[in-house]
């Protein structure tokens, strides 16, 4: 009975591969060249244990521009580069086999991969190496994030992860990244690309500060406390506002304007009422609806399909949500890399499979 039980699991994991197999490669992956060293192995120095090394990582293929991608402008380098599409990734222990599962897709389906320059935020200071090691020709650039910046404000949530300080990282890009930067995609780690990113990277955010997949069927009262909406103070802050949920783990963000209007100063102040009244459960997200809502400008739903990890208790099975998909996004408690391992997985982890370059993966 138990290989009958198994055999069922691939065969639906097959066949999910083969229906989504023309939405993931519809957009041609850039072009790999391959070192003769490729499959090697790129460790950190280790114990003389035969514990499996959790900064252990495969080096990835060296993924080049198309011909069409054009040239960069010879007199300005780094990361104040104009042509550049920037992306901002958090780093940390816990979730690194996700974020560098991130970069790796994103590489796999850019078309001009050379043109990315990667924001990794960290809260510790040995992970650029191992970065550099496992894709020797990123553009990348570390910032370290000091969690007592934040250490303060955050209160308690539905689950431990999302008390993490590196969670709020993401208010202070504007902060942490250089002037020139002006426009950034922020990423979860816990999600893969499938598509090209140049086309999130290009969307018109009009007059608007943030731009992200909205969900204005959800019940969005549910994300503050009853203390929240019977106080006319605090829930007034939405009046004239039509405000929509919105996952805050794909976002792209005009920097100069949020500059200019200092947003992370109004964060910030909503997180100083919460820790006094108590007016949310769910983490860092809250407050960015708290700030937005109501004025993002709009982006495809195909570039959020968020929640296959689940809720945030459980982490059960989900399906996608109808139509196109452009990124898979495991947000919940439910993380693929950890479901894989315990050989517990759900269907949909396989298509995150394909983008893990831990070596002990199986």
């Amino acid at each position: 009975m138990l290989w009958i039980l198994r055999f069922s699991w691939f065969f639906s994991a097959a066949m999910l591969m083969i229906v989504l197999s023309p939405s993931l490669q519809s957009f041609p992956p850039a072009e790999a060249i391959r070192s003769s060293h490729l499959d090697g192995y790129l460790r950190l120095p280790t114990s003389q244990f035969s514990i499996p090394d959790p900064f252990s990582f495969r080096k990835a293929d060296v993924f080049r521009n198309a011909d069409e991608c054009g040239f960069s402008d010879p007199n300005i380098t780094g990361v104040c580069d104009p042509s550049l599409v920037h992306v901002a990734i958090t780093l940390d222990v816990e979730y690194l086999r996700g974020s560098i599962a991130a970069v790796h897709s994103i590489l796999q389906h850019s078309r001009c991969p050379e043109s990315i320059f990667f924001h990794f935020l960290v809260s510790e200071n040995n992970l650029a190496t191992l970065v550099r090691s496992t894709f020797p020709e990123l553009k990348f650039k570390v910032y370290y994030f000091d969690p007592a910046k934040v250490r303060n404000l955050i209160s308690s949530s539905v689950r431990q992860a999302l008390e993490q300080p590196l969670n709020y990282a993401r208010n202070y890009l504007a902060d942490l990244l250089e002037p020139c930067v002006r426009r950034v995609i922020y990423l979860d780690s816990d999600l893969v690309v499938v598509d090209d990113i140049t086309k999130l990277w290009n969307t018109s955010l009009g007059s608007r500060t943030i731009g992200a997949p909205e969900y204005c069927h959800a019940n969005f009262t549910k994300y503050f406390t009853a203390r929240f909406w019977s106080n006319y103070r605090l829930s007034g802050t939405f009046r004239g506002r039509k405000p929509c949920y919105f996952n805050t783990g794909v976002m792209v963000i005009d920097l100069v304007k949020w500059r200019r209007f200092g947003y992370s100063k109004r964060i910030e102040r909503w997180m100083e009422i919460q820790k006094s009244d108590r007016i949310y459960e769910l983490g860092s997200l809250p407050p960015f609806l708290l700030v937005f809502a109501g004025h993002v400008a709009p982006i495809e739903h195909r570039w959020n399909q968020h929640g296959l990890g689940g809720d945030n208790v459980n982490g059960s099975c989900r399906d996608l949500h109808p139509g196109p998909i452009s990124l898979l996004h495991w947000s919940g408690s439910g993380k693929p890399w950890l479901r894989l391992d315990s050989r517990r997985a759900c269907p949909l982890d396989a298509l995150w499979a394909r983008y893990d370059l831990y070596a002990n993966s199986n």
